[in-house]
Formats: structure tokens, C-alpha cells, sequence
């Protein structure tokens, strides 16, 4: 056995780093054609205002299937039965303001103690059991966004993947071909890639004979997720090869002023359900970044009095509180919008609704007084006999990562926990 101060420390970091940037992988064959899918697939949209909505007129006063719309949810009354609210949903020790905005699709505990450091989010996690069977495994997107600090996706290493915000980029990404000169450029930087990962295996292969059987276990794991990444590069190359859908959409127009906001949210809803139709992504996240968000436009003829993390902290101020409802009210009908075009738009034989779980929400349960307690939380379509008020108590919240494991099982996932769950949502029905 050598002793640790005789190791190459630079080589063992560089292996230690390529060995946190690698995914779980647990289907390659479908991505590149091989196998034909027998189940029909399942969809994740996952939405999140930071700074969430007023909660009054959100929370219905009745539980259960009968009860009355509230104010908000009345501009989905045409999908009643289409989604179903929950509340008393919360992440448990994710407290802190505005620092949980990144902890949404992780429930990572303890944003504001020193040394914290963000998990895996919810996509990620899914994209890793599904495997690459589409050509983008997630795509991140946002709205008014921070792209530096803030991201509702998060690799399994806590590193934020930054969301994209350009609309006109993200439909060359999935629809404009490359010419063949800069299909084989792609080609030729996948593999300069795999002979980097052909240089990490010669060189960790060197040390096995020499280290104890405890670390010839760890090299082994690490040897093992350079294979799983060689595997994921050669899917990649597939792809490459592989003629992108065709639309008939023209390239979006970006809107670059922050003041459209809605404007903005209603052009990122749009690519996200074209990436969704397309089945260029099955797994989209929008973050909608309100804390960033400047005075802006609440109608053609009227902007509001304040940026928007201002107006969150209204302080029951009527003036301030009646914009917010105003703007809450077209962020919902901007949903309905949504549902609307995914009930309209066919996949194979059912409704790409009924096979895509929309879910809408935020990590903050009232900005007011910055609680991250007893969160705004909807989900809509995916497959679950919906119109109901699913109330948990309210002194003591259920986790959300609960439906988290649900919706990941409805995804087609064997899993039974993720993050700080206690166990899955069996309140929600199957269809």
C-alpha cells in the first residue's frame, strides 16, 4: 500500500472532479432508438414564482371535491376538474426568506447556515432514473431571471444549472439543424471528450495494484461512472447524427425588457409546451423570478407603483395588495392558457395534458412576512382524477417532497423516497 502523500494530488483531484460531475444513468438503448417504448410517456412542467402569491384568495375555504373555487383559481374554472390544490404543504427546516427560492425542487434543509449546500433537484432526479430518451433530458428555463444566483435545477453536486431565458436560442437549440460542417464540429468535441475520459481511466488503472481493497472498492465506483459517462457521450453522438423535429413555428421574437413580464412568462409558457409537444425534452422547469423583477407593465396603460419584491412586502398596504392580486390573477389566467393549448394538442391517443403533470408553485408561502411554511401548490394534468382541495394541517405541514415521490412514480419511476420525504401522496387518484 503507498502512502495518500504519495499520490499524484493533482491527478486524484482531477478524477475526484469528474467523478461528481457524472450523472446516474439507467436507460441508454431507448435514446438512441434501439428499444421502442411500451408505455406511453409521461411529462414533468415544473413552475415556480419566488416570490409566491397573496395566499388568501388563493386557498379555497372548503376542502374535499365540492369545494368553492377561490378568487384565483376561478380563472382555471374551466379545468376544475382538470387540477388539484393542496395545502398545508411545506419543506421541512428549508426556512430563511428568500434564500429557499433555490431549494423549490430540492428541499434541501438549511439554506441560511453556513457551509449549506444545495442537492439534487427534482428533474435531475428524473432525468437520471428515465435515462436520455429524449434529446435534451431537462431543459431549465426562466423568466426575469438572475441566471447567476438563481435556478429551480440543480445537479446531484449541488451545482446550479443555470436556466435560459432566451426564447429565440431555445428554438434553434431544439429545431434549427446544424449544417454538415457543424454537425461533424460537434462530433469532433464529443470525442475530443471521450479521449479525456480515455486518459482519466488509463491513469486511475495505474494506482489499483497499490491501494487497499477499500480503495480499489471507491476506484472501482469511480471507474464505473467513467464508463456510465462514455456511455452518455456515445448517446450524445447519436443524437448528433440524428435530423431534429420540424415546426412550423417561426424563431420567437426575445423580449428583452424586464417590465413585460407577463408578456415574457406568457412567450417561455409557450416554448415550454412546444418543447413538451415536440418530445424534444420530457422534464422542463420555468423558474419565474419575481425578486429580480422591476417596475413592470401591469396593463398596456398601467405600471405598477413598485418593483416586484417591494410589492410582496406590502404590509397590507391596499394600494400595494391590489396590484399583487391583479398580477397573481394574470399569472393564473396565463395557466389556464397553458392547460388550454395542452388539452387542444393530441399525443398519440390521449391529450398531452393528461400526460403531462403541471405543477405550480413556490417556496415562499407568504413574502409578506417571508414564511416558507404552508405553500401555494397546484398540480394539474398527468394522469390523476384531479378537482379537489387536498388540506393538510397547517401547524404542521406534510412534506412536499411527498408528492415529489408521487409524481416521479407517475413519471414511471420505482421509487418510494426523495429528498425529506415521509412517503408518497396516496390522496391523489390514478386515472
Amino acid at each position: 500500500m503507498i502512502r495518500p502523500q504519495q499520490l499524484n494530488r493533482r491527478r486524484l483531484l482531477r478524477g475526484a472532479g469528474v467523478t461528481l460531475a457524472l450523472p446516474l444513468l439507467s436507460s441508454l438503448r431507448s435514446a438512441c432508438g434501439n428499444e421502442p417504448e411500451t408505455n406511453p410517456p409521461r411529462r414533468m412542467l415544473l413552475i415556480s414564482n419566488n416570490l409566491g402569491v397573496l395566499p388568501k384568495p388563493f386557498f379555497p375555504e372548503d376542502t374535499g371535491r365540492d369545494y368553492q373555487l377561490s378568487p384565483y383559481l376561478a380563472e382555471l374554472s374551466t379545468f376544475r376538474n382538470a387540477f388539484t390544490v393542496l395545502s398545508g404543504l411545506s419543506h421541512p427546516d428549508v426556512d430563511g426568506g428568500h434564500s429557499t427560492e433555490n431549494c423549490f425542487l430540492t428541499a434541501a434543509r438549511g439554506p441560511t447556515k453556513s457551509g449549506f449546500r444545495n442537492t439534487i433537484s427534482l428533474d435531475q432526479f428524473a432525468a437520471e432514473q428515465l435515462g436520455p430518451v429524449t434529446r435534451f433530458p431537462t431543459l431549465n428555463l426562466g423568466v426575469n431571471i438572475d441566471k447567476a444566483n438563481r435556478s429551480l435545477s440543480w445537479t446531484r453536486d449541488g451545482v446550479l444549472l443555470p436556466a435560459e431565458d432566451r426564447a429565440s436560442a431555445l428554438f434553434r437549440k431544439m429545431f434549427v439543424q446544424g449544417d454538415a460542417a457543424a454537425v461533424q464540429r460537434q462530433l469532433h468535441h464529443l470525442g475530443e471528450r471521450g479521449s479525456i475520459l480515455d486518459t482519466l481511466l488509463d491513469d486511475t488503472r495505474q494506482f489499483r495494484r497499490k491501494i487497499s481493497r477499500d480503495d480499489q472498492s471507491r476506484l472501482d465506483q469511480y471507474l464505473t461512472s467513467v464508463r456510465e459517462m462514455e456511455e452518455r457521450l456515445h448517446s450524445a453522438r447519436q443524437w448528433e447524427l440524428r435530423p431534429k423535429p420540424k415546426t412550423d413555428q417561426p424563431v420567437p421574437d426575445d423580449i428583452r425588457d424586464n417590465k413585460l413580464f407577463f408578456e415574457k412568462f406568457d412567450l417561455m409558457l409557450s416554448m415550454a409546451r412546444l418543447a413538451l409537444e415536440s418530445d424534444s425534452t420530457r422534464i422542463v422547469t420555468l423558474m419565474v423570478d419575481a425578486f429580480a423583477t422591476p417596475v413592470f407593465k401591469l396593463h398596456s396603460d398601467q405600471s405598477t407603483t413598485d418593483g416586484y419584491h417591494n410589492l410582496s412586502h406590502h404590509g397590507q398596504a391596499d394600494n400595494k395588495v391590489q396590484q399583487l392580486e391583479d398580477a397573481d390573477r394574470q399569472q393564473m389566467a396565463l395557466l389556464g392558457k397553458l392547460l388550454g393549448q395542452l388539452a387542444e394538442t393530441k399525443d398519440g391517443t390521449d391529450r398531452l395534458l393528461d400526460r403531462t403533470m403541471v405543477l405550480f408553485g413556490s417556496n415562499m408561502g407568504d413574502a409578506n412576512t417571508h414564511d416558507n411554511t404552508n405553500l401555494p401548490i397546484l398540480l394539474a394534468g398527468g394522469g390523476f382524477k384531479h378537482g379537489q382541495h387536498l388540506a393538510f394541517r397547517h401547524d404542521r405541514n406534510k412534506p412536499l417532497c411527498n408528492l415529489f415521490v408521487t409524481m416521479l412514480q407517475q413519471m414511471g419511476i420505482e421509487t418510494d423516497a426523495f429528498s425529506s420525504s415521509s412517503g408518497s401522496m396516496s390522496e391523489l387518484e390514478r386515472v
